[in-house]
């Protein structure tokens, strides 16, 4: 296990693991990058004898709030003993003489993440369905943890959510604008126009999606992961994002054709049904999370796009990120319409 480790010292960190969790790691350490640059970097690093992953923000230009490690850290730890599945989280490091950036570290956990056709195909049909089912029944069981119990009533502000998100992300699009997007503006203004009353609040994960999830040789999904936008709120946001990334042709990237396109796979109103079904949630104005989760994703993806043509990005896929911000406008728009 061997590689270039942008943003990762390897000597630097075994020297912290040393001091701060004895035994972790015992000899040099090596490691290659899982994923990179277009959210926060990911590593699987180890001693020959045991394997670690460790996360970091993305180098370069960042958004601020996005890459919080610390929050990260606090919501993965907090739902370790609860229905969820999530890896074990071993530290928090957050001086950023070690690596640069905070980081933390959590165990390795078994399992595929699906983002293309190609690699979920080989599953069959209906092996791909109880896949999604299972996803939808772990989002449903996140939605249900109740955050005082676990230690995160203070996690967030579940009173104003919706109407602070749609500002934030606003904020969040101005920090990363470099060229004209025909329609964000307007879009963004519809947004706030037209709020919902929001959901029960809860645990949102803010990035929910099948390649956010780890599945198991059974097809149960093994650990959700990338928890660096969770906080409290209205829940069907992860839903409605979950609802953008199922109905898009191409996987996250613009690598291959997406997972969600396979054979097996319920349609978005299938879902939607499950996940009703499952949590007895209202979901009569679902086309307004989804045409926010389109805005969120459009702002998310101008960000990384901005990275990449600053060369501040890490791994492969970025060429054709910024291509896919208008389409996501303009069926935010369609969607509002049918709202």
């Amino acid at each position: 296990m061997t590689g270039e480790l942008p943003g990762l010292d390897p000597v630097r960190l075994r020297e912290y693991l040393e001091g701060t969790v004895p035994g972790l790691a015992s000899g040099p350490l090596t490691g290659r990058v899982l994923a990179g640059g277009k959210s926060n970097l990911t590593y699987l690093v180890g001693d020959g004898e045991r394997e670690f992953v460790v996360r970091r923000p993305p180098l370069g230009h960042v958004l601020a709030t996005a890459h919080d490690m610390s929050r990260e850290y606090r919501v993965t730890t907090a739902l370790r003993d609860t229905a969820v599945p999530v890896p074990r989280t071993h530290v928090l490091c957050e001086d950023t003489d070690v690596l640069g950036s905070p980081f933390y570290v959590m165990e390795y956990v078994e399992g595929t993440p699906f983002r293309t056709l190609d690699e979920i195909s080989p599953l069959g049909p209906e092996r791909i369905r109880g896949v999604a089912e299972n996803l939808v029944a772990t989002l449903g069981v996140l939605h249900a943890v109740v955050p005082e119990e676990v230690g995160l009533g203070d996690f967030g502000r579940p009173a104003g959510f919706l109407e602070r998100q749609v500002r934030r992300w606003r904020k969040q699009l101005d920090a990363s604008r470099s060229r004209e997007i025909p329609g964000i503006d307007a879009l963004h203004a519809r947004l706030a126009e037209t709020l919902p009353e929001q959901s029960a609040p809860g645990i949102v994960h803010g990035d929910y999606r099948l390649d956010n999830a780890l599945v198991d040789e059974q097809g149960r999904i093994s650990a959700v992961l990338d928890w660096e936008m969770a906080t409290l709120g209205d829940p069907l946001v992860d839903l409605g994002l979950m609802i953008v990334y199922r109905d898009r042709d191409t996987a996250v990237g613009g690598e291959g054709v997406a997972a969600t396109a396979a054979e097996g796979f319920p349609s978005s109103p299938e879902l939607v049904e499950m996940y009703a079904a499952a949590t007895g949630r209202d979901v009569s104005r679902l086309n307004w999370y989804v045409a926010f989760g389109c805005f969120k994703l459009a702002v998310i993806a101008e960000g990384i796009y901005l990275r990449h043509t600053r060369g501040l990005t890490v791994g492969a896929g970025f060429d054709g990120i910024g291509e896919i911000v208008s389409p996501l406008v303009e069926r935010a728009h369609a969607t509002l319409k049918e709202d």
